[in-house]
């Protein structure tokens, strides 16, 4: 089934070296809306046309906040979708769980096998423009430094600080990754100290 490529302002990457540099920033435009199921259904669209209007923009956030690249995180979001829509009916019940695991595990195995970003960096991209380029510098690096670090993270510590730090709720992390709801305050807990650790390595 072809898909629509979305036109999107995504948010950026972590940019702090700690766990606060992955809360979201995103603005209230960026959020998926919460009548977009049923806007979509009244517009007599298909089942997947309506999982893919009220999942779409979240599930490109996710892949975002691990890219830094909002083109590449457009690119993961179509493939999760292509790859469930093989494989799942659309009126699954578990259908947005399993949309976001599967943003951030492509994302982050995008990142992890990604050579062309390294490339790039190399080549030392131009910054956005700023204020004081010497701060633009550092915050650049230090989005790098969190990227690096996650990449370096256990899956399941990678993905839950994509999924919360992305918007998710304690409920939705729980079961995009299977888990029980009063694990993910442990879970998220480890995890910010293995990235704090990594970062300090």
């Amino acid at each position: 089934m072809p898909l629509r490529r979305h036109n999107l302002v995504i948010s950026g990457a972590p940019e702090a070296v700690n766990a606060r540099a992955l809360e979201a920033t995103d603005s209230p435009g960026d959020r998926v809306p919460r009548t977009a199921r049923a806007l979509a259904k009244a517009a007599g669209l298909s089942a997947f046309d309506r999982l893919f209007a009220s999942e779409y923009e979240r599930v490109v956030r996710i892949a975002n906040r691990v890219l830094a690249d909002a083109a590449e995180a457009e690119d993961v979001a179509q493939e999760v979708f292509v790859s469930f829509s093989r494989s799942h009916p659309a009126e699954a019940s578990y259908a947005a769980a399993w949309l976001h695991a599967a943003a951030a595990h492509r994302a982050l195995n995008a990142l992890r096998a990604r050579k062309r970003r390294a490339i790039r960096e190399e080549r030392g991209a131009a910054p956005e423009p700023a204020i004081d380029p010497h701060e633009a510098a550092e915050a650049g690096e230090r989005r790098r430094a969190v990227r690096q670090a996650l990449r370096r993270l256990p899956e399941r510590s990678a993905s839950v600080l994509v999924l919360r730090y992305s918007g998710l709720s304690y409920a939705e992390v729980a079961e995009a990754l299977g888990v029980g709801v009063g694990q993910i305050g442990t879970l998220l807990r480890r995890a910010e100290e293995r990235l704090r650790k990594e970062l300090e390595s």
